[in-house]
């Protein structure tokens, strides 16, 4: 693909002694081609071999398919020809509804390849969320199954821009059947001549503050993630890689932290739904197909921490895990150490933005509640209100500078979102936090999840850390409720471990626990005791739905 990433960490890394971290991030230089699609980037230069492994389709019913890069070309190449057929043009928009499984790389590769715009999509999502999506992209396409194409035909009158459906399990009224379109399309496919800027993707934010965006992404997401993948992952690709993710593969962290830049790599990736996360099932798929890399999401990592003696009771050959989205904390990275053997590397970014800092424990020692350093290739700092870095140990809003081939090209339709993202050339991500002289970051919360107690502001992410390490404690949230004197003061939302009693004298103890270790001021003043919290369709705890509901029950406009 001619990235300098490729030349870079290839020579770099045969001798990691020889690296640092400072001699990577000061040589590395961006070197896109002039010419770049993804489809053929990601499928077609690996397809020359015939034999080799792409994808393992774990069934969960005892059986599996393993599909070979050459098979996922023929196949995109076949749906790229029949979308032609069906009028699908370049730019325009086709969208994705299915869970893990071939066919989800195979219709996103089609796209790419025609010059389409794909739109993946949650399949948890309700029938509002799905309409909205799908009215507001303009798809004029949707690839899905037939459990959730019997969900679409339930509103299919509000879509109004949706011409085809194909289904891929099954011939149903209405739709097209995946089978008999491929099996009547030619297996050859000149894809289209597209750049690093074109339009190839667009993801929708969880849609925590208002309805979600969605972020058009050009075909340059894919090379622009690549460093920020195989940081957190030491150095990946490297022989006998096999990467997982329980992560839906309608999310960036699914598709781009997992599944393209596996793809780009040549390294197989497994494929298995899981409807809802099981920490021993993970394990024993885990071990199964001698999984070696995997993105786990913090809540995924901390049900799986309540699983006792992992390698003892399965034969794990894992290599790396890499972790993102919300603060680890202390407790959940010793567990790795100690219940795993291995380091859990942090990273940070975000739809619009992905993969831009993160930890790499070859190259520099982790530091407390630190989500990394800046990733090659990406140059990211804490401003103020008006744009100005700030010194370090200051808490400002952490932002990433364009232009960068990871970073969006814009809100689809929404020109004023796009233009209120930016101050100057600084991308503003909506997340406080603050760097130290050595260029380490921290996170210290969302712009809108800061507590403004009695003329302090407060971040949610140190006390939930110290309420996690209360042996009683599995998952904590923390926010700000209404308080007339204070402004705010900060209440806590706590899951107890299974076996533990919720009792007034464990709230104060929780109290206590808090004050003695973060301080007098921050202090959760109230811990309600809930059985599951509210969570974004990626797997982040919803602050902003819990604060709501507590200005709601005060009966107090939120400021």
């Amino acid at each position: 693909m001619g990235s300098s990433l490729d030349d870079l960490w290839g020579q770099s890394t045969r001798n990691l002694k020889a690296v640092s971290y400072e001699g990577l991030y000061e040589d590395f230089h961006w070197k896109l081609p002039v010419s770049y699609n993804i489809g053929v980037d990601a499928c077609d230069r690996h397809a020359q071999d015939k034999g080799k492994l792409a994808l393992i389709y774990d069934k969960g019913n005892g059986t599996h398919e393993k599909w070979t890069f050459w098979e996922l070309m023929r196949h995109s190449n076949r749906l790229a020809n029949a979308l032609a057929g069906l009028g699908c043009e370049r730019g325009d928009r086709v969208a994705v509804l299915l869970s893990q499984g071939p066919h989800v790389p195979i219709a996103h590769l089609a796209a790419f390849k025609l010059g389409a715009i794909s739109v993946p999509l949650f399949t948890l999502f309700g029938s509002e969320a799905l309409t909205y999506r799908l009215n507001d992209s303009g798809s004029r396409v949707l690839v899905t199954d037939q459990e959730n194409y019997e969900r679409i035909m339930d509103f299919r009158n509000e879509l109004n821009h949706l011409e085809h459906v194909i289904v891929v399990d099954g011939a149903v009224s209405g739709a097209w059947f995946w089978e008999e379109l491929l099996l009547n399309a030619a297996p050859d496919f000149a894809a289209a001549s597209t750049t690093p800027d074109d339009p190839a993707i667009i993801i929708y934010t969880s849609g925590t503050t208002g309805p979600a965006k969605g972020a058009l992404h050009g075909h340059r997401i894919l090379p622009g993630h690549l460093p920020g993948v195989s940081l957190p992952h030491e150095f990946a690709p490297q022989q006998g890689d096999l990467f997982w993710t329980p992560a839906d593969w309608a999310w960036i962290g699914g598709l781009f932290d997992v599944l393209f830049p596996s793809l780009h790599f040549g390294t197989p990736v497994v494929a298995h739904r899981m409807r809802k996360f099981d920490p021993e099932h993970a394990f024993e798929l885990i071990e199964k197909w001698g999984i070696q890399n995997v993105f786990m999401p913090p809540t995924s990592l901390k049900m799986m921490r309540q699983v006792a003696h992992p390698k003892e009771r399965w034969k794990l050959q894992l290599r790396t895990i890499a972790s993102g989205g919300e603060p680890l904390g202390d407790e959940t990275l010793q567990w790795g150490e100690n219940a795993l053997g291995l380091h859990i590397n942090e990273f940070y970014g975000q739809t619009e933005c992905n993969l831009v800092v993160s930890n790499n424990r070859s190259l520099f020692s982790p530091r407390h509640n630190s989500m990394g350093r800046a990733v090659p290739g990406h140059v990211v700092a804490v401003i103020d209100d008006k744009g100005e870095p700030v010194k370090p140990g200051v808490v400002g809003e952490i932002a990433v500078k364009r232009p960068d081939p990871v970073m969006f090209l814009r809100y689809w339709n929404r020109p004023e979102a796009t233009a209120a993202k930016f101050t100057g050339d600084w991308m503003r991500t909506g997340d406080t936090g603050k760097m130290d002289e050595e260029g380490y970051f921290y996170f210290v919360g969302r712009a809108d999840d800061v507590i403004s107690s009695a003329g302090y502001r407060i971040g949610p992410a140190e006390i939930e850390e110290a309420l996690v390490k209360h042996p009683g404690v599995l998952m904590s949230a923390v926010v700000g409720s209404p308080d007339s004197l204070r402004g705010e003061v900060v209440k806590a939302f706590v899951q107890l471990r299974e076996g533990v009693q919720a009792s007034d004298e464990l709230a104060q103890e929780i109290r206590q626990w808090v004050k003695s270790r973060v301080g007098a001021h921050e202090y959760p003043r109230e811990v309600e005791f809930v059985d599951a919290f509210p969570m974004t369709p990626s797997g982040k705890i919803q602050r902003n739905v819990l604060k709501r509901l507590e200005y709601d029950k005060k009966g107090t406009q939120r400021p």
